[in-house]
């Protein structure tokens, strides 16, 4: 298994961030679907846990197959999606995933992420408070300076000249971090183990490197899109979320083959996740 920590912060409070995050998750997730592929949405509810009290349950199916590195496909050709359950706690989050296969050999696959969100620039040490993650497992995330895959970069989200109209926030400069109030950081703790010898370095490194691309941008375009969101109630929120997730699984499933449908069906493919995620 591989843990690291990431710190990623925003120029934006806990508080307002609950909004942003519904909407640049909904419309990231919208964006990203497309030709029978992206995040369908199985569940998404309200959920009570004698811990952490209520929040909200989703549970997402994550089709990318044509996505996968080739070296991955070689080794397992027939996977379609990857199962995705989240426990949102605001502001703390638990998330899950696993790979779910056509055939009966389903290697030990899974992702855990521990979300906290607190208004400081990521000097929290210890955040989770249980033991502090090693110094060179933690890496700091600029939204601003470290790059991300070319393709996902767009020049209206570029922070570097991003000014919010509604709040006056930006452009961001160089240290940015050490100047910005409000100032939020998002503690993530990711942890992934892929159980199959010779190959686990491997994935286990590309799936961190996957993870650091999709924080970076989805960050990013938080920030950027700001005065999409900025100032809306979280019953407006939720009804976007809403809209965006119905007309992406329409879309979805009109470009899925009746053979990958029937195959959805098939009671007897494990779709749960290790009790430790829970």
């Amino acid at each position: 298994m591989l843990m690291k920590e990431y710190r990623i912060c925003m120029p934006l409070s806990v508080e307002e961030y609950r909004i942003g995050q519904l909407y640049m998750i909904s419309k990231h997730s919208h964006e990203q679907s497309g030709d029978g592929e992206g995040v369908e949405v199985i569940c998404n509810e309200p959920h009570a846990h004698p811990q952490h009290g209520p929040g909200q349950y989703t549970e997402k199916h994550i089709h990318l197959s044509s996505k996968l590195p080739s070296w991955i496909s070689m080794f397992v050709p027939r996977i379609f999606y990857i199962i995705e359950k989240a426990w949102n706690f605001y502001p703390y989050t638990i998330t899950g995933a696993l790979f779910r296969y056509q055939c009966s050999f389903v290697p030990k696959f899974y992702i855990r992420i521990e979300t906290k969100f607190e208004d400081n620039n990521g000097s929290n040490l210890n955040v989770f408070g249980d033991t502090p993650t090693p110094k060179e497992n933690v890496s700091h995330l600029d939204i601003l300076n470290d790059p991300i895959p070319e393709k996902h970069y767009k020049s209206k989200e570029d922070l570097s000249t991003w000014v919010s109209a509604k709040t006056g926030r930006g452009p961001l400069q160089a240290g940015w971090q050490n100047q910005s109030h409000p100032i939020m950081c998002s503690y993530k703790r990711v942890q992934c183990s892929f159980e199959v010898y010779g190959l686990q370095g491997k994935v286990e490194d590309f799936i961190h490197r996957t993870v650091n691309d999709i924080l970076l941008v989805g960050h990013r375009q938080a920030v950027a899109w700001m005065d999409e969101w900025h100032g809306m109630s979280l019953e407006e929120v939720r009804q976007i979320e809403k809209e965006l997730q119905e007309q992406t699984n329409n879309n979805l499933k009109s470009k899925q083959s009746p053979a990958f449908l029937r195959f959805l069906r098939k009671p007897e493919m494990p779709q749960r996740l290790p009790e430790d995620v829970y």
